[in-house]
């Protein structure tokens, strides 16, 4: 192992508890966040770089963590998103041949704080019962009372817009230009096997910031629209939420991820809660209720939609729910093209079950452009 001598590291929770590791690389720092776990026994690398979880420090329930490296080609953001990383066993070397980084190369790149040596089962089990909460990382072990000072200023996730924090900042294109269709996408923290997936549907994509309007998305005439996944409460994206309701009511497809699966749902009335600990793992089991069959999916969200005001809503169509808890998972508008689900098809990392949502996002919006050939 390159580090024989290992920097003494805490984590503290907002309730006071603390879990004592050790300092990944030997490097020195603190680090502030929300504290959660992904359950995930790979795709590290993509988890770290999504930008839904800015802001968090991330548990890896897996107890070995770095032991394929990074490659360069499986990031879902250019930088790491994540505040921080919690995990067991840090790998400082990696045996797959087609990797062309170690994990600690890849976290220092981006000055991302790890630390190691934890308990992690003890710690998941206490989020599980306690919720997912505020917390720091840190390697000055001998200020605990100052960190508890400092923790206690930082806000907490419910009611925290943080769409603004990872979106682009100009609008930027995504696909072949020659592509029969266009998309315009507002981006609330896209991942970009999400991209990936919908240009390889024949479609040219402009991406557009998380507080763009319906009328610049709308001046590019694109066949529909999608709504990315993001970190945050859903709540405060007040301009998101009113592009979302033009974009209703323009009658074009729209297709929302996970954080535009909220921001539609807000669009129409239903409210939003923040979970007690959220879902976040590549194997999380989701009924179809259009077709009667199970899905595994990949999901990271922290906030819901509320189910009860979901049902009474007449105007909407629960299509999908989450069979561990029967949190509402899809739902589509009914006299609309429009839908949305709260997890992952794009699966990076994760199962594939999903993916053919993207196929029906394309069927939508090749059913629209025939009406308006035939108009």
């Amino acid at each position: 192992m390159k580090y024989q001598s290992k920097k003494r590291a805490v984590l503290l929770l907002a309730d006071g508890t603390i879990f004592y590791g050790k300092a990944v690389g030997g490097k020195e720092g603190t680090s502030f966040g929300e504290v959660c776990f992904n359950t995930g026994m790979t795709g590290y690398q993509e988890i770290f770089t999504d930008p839904s979880y800015f802001g968090q420090l991330m548990v890896a329930t897996n107890a070995h963590i770095g032991n394929y490296g990074t490659n360069e080609g499986e990031v879902e953001s250019q930088t790491v998103k994540i505040a921080g990383l919690i995990c067991k066993n840090f790998s400082y070397e990696y045996s797959r041949p087609d990797a062309d980084s170690s994990l600690l190369d890849f976290l220092n790149k981006s000055n991302t704080l790890a630390i190691s040596d934890v308990d992690t089962r003890a710690l998941v089990s206490y989020i599980r019962d306690n919720g997912a909460m505020n917390a720091v990382i840190s390697t000055d072990v001998d200020n605990i009372e100052n960190l508890k000072t400092e923790l206690a200023k930082l806000p907490s996730m419910k009611g925290l817009e943080l769409a603004s924090k990872v979106s682009t900042k100009e609008p930027y294109y995504y696909g072949e230009e020659n592509a029969t269709y266009k998309v315009s996408a507002l981006d609330i923290g896209i991942k970009l096997n999400i991209l990936r997936n919908i240009a390889k549907r024949d479609c040219y994509i402009k991406v557009f910031p998380y507080n763009a309007t319906f009328d610049e998305m709308q001046e590019w005439n694109p066949d529909g629209y999608f709504i990315s996944n993001g970190p945050g409460d859903p709540e405060p994206l007040n301009a998101s939420i009113n592009t979302a309701k033009d974009i209703i009511s323009s009658d074009k497809p729209l297709f929302g991820i996970c954080l535009g699966h909220q921001v539609i749902a807000l669009a129409n009335g239903v409210s939003t809660y923040k979970m007690h600990n959220g879902h976040r793992g590549i194997n999380h089991p989701i009924m179809n209720l259009k077709t009667g069959k199970g899905e595994i999916t990949s999901q990271n969200h922290g906030f819901a939609i509320n189910r009860e005001e979901t049902e009474a809503n007449p105007d909407i169509e629960i299509t999908h729910v989450h069979l561990n808890d029967n949190t509402v998972a899809g739902i589509r508008l009914k006299n609309k093209d429009v839908f949305s689900v709260q997890y992952h098809p794009e699966a990076s990392p994760g199962p594939h079950d999903s993916e053919y949502l993207f196929d029906e996002f394309l069927n939508l919006i090749k059913n629209s452009a025939n009406q308006k050939v035939k108009v």
